[in-house]
């Protein structure tokens, strides 16, 4: 699944999309994995192809390579879905984590980095006091789908 998040970010995100192509590029490329169905998006695919494809066929390529892996959640419903491709949550957390860790050197001992992290987690936890959208929802899908695997507080 990160997967999928990760190739989003950097077909629309790095140098493989000129900057003044990348927000046209992520929005034709929103309608393939922001898509209803599978099938759907392999529409959209096509049609991202036919209009990307010789100016970006690298990150063309690597879609239509990796397909299968690619869209692996749509098995899951559209909540989760959105979920997972909306990263903003994961990213805010990175952010905090790489704002504590930039500027150490050396770290003490191997269990120091993974200490601070810990600690950045209690931080950000305490100050978290928005919910996700749809968590209800998305957290009753989550049980049915993992069962034991998600536990419902």
């Amino acid at each position: 699944m990160s997967n999928s998040v990760l190739s989003i970010k950097y077909a629309a995100l790095s140098n493989t999309v000129g900057s003044k192509h990348q927000k046209e590029f992520l929005r034709n490329l929103k309608t393939v994995y922001g898509a209803v169905s599978k099938e759907t998006a392999e529409t959209q695919l096509d049609t991202l192809e036919s209009k990307w494809g010789e100016t970006y066929p690298i990150v063309i390529k690597s879609w239509c390579d990796n397909w299968e892996r690619l869209t692996e959640y749509f098995r899951y419903t559209p909540a989760i879905r959105k979920l997972i491709y909306t990263t903003n949550t994961v990213e805010g957390y990175h952010r905090q984590v790489r704002k504590v860790t930039k500027n150490r050197g050396v770290f003490p001992s191997d269990t120091s980095p993974e200490k601070l992290v810990y600690m950045v987690y209690w931080n950000i936890r305490k100050k978290w006091t928005m919910p996700l959208a749809n968590w209800s929802q998305i957290s009753q899908q989550l049980a049915i789908k993992f069962g034991e695997r998600f536990k419902i507080m």
